[in-house]
This record gives C-alpha cells, sequence and structure tokens, in this order.
C-alpha cells in the first residue's frame, strides 16, 4: 500500500461527517470503546494498531529481524503487498490475498510492534494511509496520536483513562483470563508500566493527551456508560467544526 508523500501535513477537506479521536494508555479501552462507538453512530472504526501489526507480521514472516528494522526506508515497505479494505464498519489489511485477523494479535507481534511503532520510517509511512482512511470523515479513530498527530482536526477528541491494576485486568480478560491470580496482576501491571513509559518518552509521536481533549476515566465505569458518554459528546457536533 503506497501512501501520501509520509509526513505531509494534513490538507483540510470537505467531509461527510465528523472524525471522532479515542487516545490513552495500554488497557485503557481505547479498541472495544472505539468498535462500539462506531457502530451505534454508523461510522468506519480504524484500529490504528492494527496497521502497526499489519507491518509487524508482514516483516517478521519475510524473515526481516527486529534488529534490521531501524534501516528500513519508506521504499522497503513500499515493496510490502500490505493492502487496506475499506469495510462497511472498518477496514480490512490484507497482506497479499490473505486477509490478516488472527495473525495481528499474536504474543511475537505484540511483543515487538511497539518497537516498531518508534520509527520515524514506520510512523511517516502510515501516517498518509490512516489519513486516507478518514478523508471522507464519519470515523472513529483509536490510538495513542490520533488527536495529536494523525487527526489534529477532529472534531471530538477524547483521552481515556483507567486505573493502572484496571487496566491490567481488562488486558488478561482480552486473552481469556477471567480470574487472574495476583500474580498474573502484577506480571500484566509491570508490562503496561514499561509499555506506558516506552509510549510517553519515544522521541517521535509520543502519547500525549489531546489539549481540547475530553477526558473519560473508564475505571469501574459500566461499558455502555462510557461508549454513551462518548457518543453523546459526538451527536453535539452539528457539522466540522462547530459545536450545538
Amino acid at each position: 500500500m503506497t501512501p501520501p508523500a509520509p509526513g505531509a501535513p494534513e490538507q483540510p477537506r470537505e467531509r461527510e461527517g465528523p472524525i471522532v479521536t479515542l487516545d490513552g494508555p495500554a488497557g485503557s479501552g481505547k479498541s472495544t470503546t472505539a468498535r462500539e462507538v462506531a457502530r451505534r453512530l454508523g461510522f468506519r472504526h480504524l484500529d490504528s494498531g492494527a496497521f502497526y501489526r499489519a507491518l509487524t507480521v508482514a516483516l517478521l514472516e519475510r524473515g526481516i529481524a527486529p534488529e534490521r528494522w531501524a534501516g528500513l526506508v519508506p521504499e522497503d515497505f513500499d515493496r510490502i503487498p500490505l493492502r487496506v479494505e475499506p469495510m462497511p464498519n472498518g477496514f480490512r489489511v490484507r497482506l497479499g490475498e490473505h486477509p490478516l485477523e488472527e495473525e495481528l494479535r499474536t504474543p511475537r507481534v505484540t511483543a515487538e510492534v511497539s518497537s516498531l511503532a518508534s520509527l520515524r520510517a514506520v510512523r511517516g509511512w502510515l501516517l498518509g494511509i490512516q489519513r486516507e482512511a478518514g478523508r471522507r470523515g464519519r470515523l472513529v479513530a483509536d490510538g495513542r496520536d490520533m488527536g495529536t498527530v494523525v487527526f489534529p482536526d477532529a472534531e471530538v477528541k477524547v483521552f481515556l483513562t483507567a486505573d493502572l491494576w484496571e487496566r491490567a485486568r481488562r488486558r488478561l480478560r482480552d486473552h481469556g483470563v477471567e480470574r487472574p491470580t495476583a500474580a498474573q496482576l502484577e506480571q500484566e501491571a509491570q508490562r503496561i508500566t514499561e509499555r506506558d513509559r516506552t509510549d510517553s518518552e519515544r522521541e517521535l509521536a509520543p502519547l500525549r493527551r489531546p489539549a481540547d481533549a475530553f477526558d473519560l476515566d473508564t475505571t469501574g465505569f459500566d461499558f455502555d456508560a462510557q461508549v454513551e458518554a462518548i457518543v453523546r459528546r459526538v451527536r453535539q457536533v452539528d457539522h466540522p467544526g462547530r459545536l450545538v
């Protein structure tokens, strides 16, 4: 998939509806919340992490070791047959003719994706692809720099947070651990803390709260309540740029 010029500034464009961004640290519930918000609004959901994971899968499958990634340039990525297909409710990423689904969430990919996402060439290459996905609006995008870098002019920006232990429980639940032990929680909390540190301290596109974001702490929140809080916010948008 060949993007527009990497790193080019976002250009104003006519949209059919607003762009909504959900940013926040690991385990804050961004993807599940964004997916349901998009469903209720009839928007597409853009899981930015899936794009980085797809590129991670592609590199690993081609035997390109993580130690070599820092030396790659956009032209190297152009040779990888990744394709993003718009779907009614979101986007599908294919590697060649094969749709990537379960492959995106393997432990190996999870372990390596953060280091890939820290590379300037990677973020520049994917920036244009993500912006193109949101060109027409009516989009709910989640990630760690959606409202600060990818869609800085989004009409609604949400910053999701949650208590560390709640985030650890959610992550374990996502991996099928419904009743984690204290040791499992401690281990997962340590992983999340390290991921937060890496994401916040990286030089390029660090995790930051957008200055004009709506803060939503989801600790102890009923899932339906947190989704509705965002949906109500979006429905206040009469058209891009004006709240009613």
